[in-house]
């Protein structure tokens, strides 16, 4: 989509693992995955505006700080982008969010608010959801960082949107893929370091009815004490809610329309007055005191307490034998491993997949070890045979919802290996496609680029005109 991956070569490399492969990604979104401020050369005026295109506006800490993201992204032996291709990758980001204003191509609100607040709440929970820790690493506050996520993530679906439908009748056939991979210098070829397939399947011990009752009572003894006057509910909710990113607020979740909050959480909602508590209430996230400030129509204002309850020695131990007895099942052939993952796994990231991790860039099966982030998962496979399977271990299951840490089981299955190797179309036909595609969407956006940018407004700072953005487009 960007000058610097026109040829055949560079874009296979988007699929294979350079910097591009995560960074593209990264550049349309770096504003929604805020990292601490990292040191940035003395003498550069960060808050200017360096590009306009129609009502979108693009600063240049907007760009420092993407290219440092991109920079970090940088992977050995793959070239990095330079400035000025980060800066167009970004203003054709605002070009392609204001094109979609003027098509009249949307998110609902509701979508960007479900996204900003399970992201603010991974960020709150990573600082113990202190907001003063908060503001000593971001210089800014939680409201001022949740409007910052918002319009970033706002930004990023529209931007999405777009992208898929420009794109969307784009089809890959066998043949594209080997057109495009003949078309690819043999000299030029990447090489591959070694692969694995493992899938899991996963098991979240469910807390028993003595702990989900001992967590209801206190919530109804929170709720005496509001009634009695003892203490108000923005108070408690800051000091004994599970949910980060709501409990410095108070509890307040902002409005929200029928059909996007739990069904039970939305069936109390609605049951009560402004200015009502209701009895707690047990979603999958675990049991809400809630209080309705506002309803307007069919979208409705409330603050919750939340709390989990947590499962217990023996809760884990069943959830242990609950798995032992299914890899017993499969190691004696009754059912697959893929089957037993689609239909008992609680991992819904991966259980559709047959509980096999998936490559974040192509969807293919086969990772790099590099690509297992988690380093437990690492060397449980280092000392693993190809076609095992494990049995139960307990690890902690980050919810990617809030970005809390649960105590969970699961086995593993090490599929196979592949050696390290030149990319072939045998071997790597999937990635090859998924890279095919990409080069038929560039070349589509492309040519889209050269009548959209004649639509709407564009002004570059005279100190970026040397980086030609959009001039070949």
């Amino acid at each position: 989509m960007i000058k610097y991956l026109t040829t055949a070569y560079l874009t296979l490399l988007i699929l294979f693992g350079s910097w591009t492969a995560q960074a593209q990604d990264t550049l349309a979104v770096v504003e929604t995955k805020p990292a601490a401020p990292k040191p940035i050369p003395t003498g550069q005026v960060l808050d200017k505006i360096i590009a306009k295109v129609d009502n979108y506006i693009l600063l240049e800490s907007d760009l420092q700080r993407s290219y440092l993201e991109a920079l970090s992204q940088a992977q050995q032996g793959f070239s990095t982008p330079t400035k000025c291709e980060v800066f167009e990758s970004l203003v054709i980001n605002k070009l392609m969010a204001a094109k979609a204003e003027i098509d009249s191509i949307l998110v609902t609100d509701a979508e960007v608010i479900i996204e900003t607040d399970q992201r603010f709440s991974m960020i709150m929970q990573q600082f113990g959801g202190d907001e003063e820790t908060l503001i000593e690493v971001y210089g800014k506050t939680s409201d001022q960082l949740k409007a910052e996520l918002h319009d970033a993530i706002k930004e990023q679906k529209i931007v999405g949107k777009m992208q898929k439908k420009i794109a969307e009748e784009i089809t890959v056939s066998p043949a594209d893929v080997r057109k495009f991979f003949e078309a690819i210098p043999k000299d030029s070829l990447p090489f591959f370091s070694a692969e694995v397939t493992v899938g899991q399947i996963v098991k979240k011990p469910v807390a028993n009815k003595a702990e989900k009752d001992k967590v209801n009572n206190f919530l109804l003894g929170l709720k005496q004490k509001i009634l009695d006057g003892e203490a108000d509910f923005a108070t408690l909710a800051s000091e004994y809610s599970e949910d980060p990113g709501s409990k410095v607020q108070g509890g307040d979740l902002g409005f929200f329309r029928r059909g996007e909050l739990a069904p039970e959480y939305e069936a109390m909602a609605f049951a009560l007055r402004p200015g009502e508590i209701g009895d707690p209430v047990e979603t999958m996230f675990g049991f809400h005191l809630i209080q309705l400030l506002e309803r307007r129509g069919t979208t409705f204002n409330t603050r919750h307490i939340l709390i989990t309850p947590k499962p217990t020695e023996d809760d884990i131990k069943k959830a242990e034998q609950y798995l032992d007895s299914l890899r017993q099942v499969i190691l004696d052939e009754k059912i697959t491993f893929a089957k037993a993952a689609k239909e008992y796994s609680d991992d819904r990231q991966t259980s559709d997949n047959g509980g096999f991790f998936t490559d974040p860039v192509n969807g293919s099966n086969r990772l790099t070890l590099r690509t297992l982030e988690d380093p437990v998962l690492y060397f449980t496979l280092d000392s693993m045979k190809v076609g095992t399977i494990t049995t139960p271990m307990r690890f902690d299951d980050v919810d990617p919802r809030n970005g809390r840490s649960e105590p969970a089981v699961r086995i593993l299955f090490y599929k196979d290996r592949f050696p390290a190797h030149r990319a072939n179309i045998n071997d790597d036909y999937e990635k090859l496609k998924a890279a095919t595609r990409r080069k038929k969407e560039e070349e589509i956006l492309s040519k889209w680029f050269i009548l959209a940018k004649e639509e709407v407004f564009i002004d570059i700072d005279p100190d970026y005109d040397n980086c030609q953005a959009l001039k070949d487009r």
